[in-house]
């Protein structure tokens, strides 16, 4: 898949919420594609839908269950993930942890929509730590 391609691919995706699908992460670089969103093409058959923001148990957790992401893997040019990333992770990978009551955050407008194939939204918003548009109910 060219750039371009992916770029396209990731417009036209959309969010859990049903709008366009919001960049995730880019320090580090997140995504199947490495592109900063959690778009899930055709090759991604892990489905690396959730954007998710690591906690110390969501990382101790996956470690646990052999899915190591903290260690740097550079030649899947993976950083290695800390406490505060966002990472679109692997939705069954995401549910697992819910299971075990050490779901991650999630962002629900970078959250690709293929994740609810898995994941019900009731679930998602339980963990969402998106900010609404509208700040006045807040107070």
């Amino acid at each position: 898949m060219t750039e371009a391609s992916a770029a396209s691919a990731a417009g036209d995706e959309r969010n859990v919420l049903g709008g366009a699908l919001q960049p995730c992460g880019t320090d580090p670089m997140t995504g199947f594609l490495r592109d900063g969103n959690c778009s899930c093409g055709p090759q991604d058959i892990g489905i690396h839908a959730v954007c998710a923001v690591m906690t110390e148990e969501f990382l101790a957790h996956q470690q646990a269950v052999g899915n190591d992401l903290s260690t740097p893997r550079p030649e899947w040019r993976f950083p290695g993930l800390h406490p505060g990333d966002r990472w679109c992770v692997v939705a069954a990978r995401w549910l697992q942890a819910y299971a075990d009551g050490v779901a991650a955050p999630v962002v629900l407008a970078s959250t690709n929509e293929r994740a609810l194939r898995l994941i019900p939204l009731e679930v998602l918003r339980e963990h969402s730590v998106d900010v609404p548009d509208d700040l006045s109910g807040l107070g």
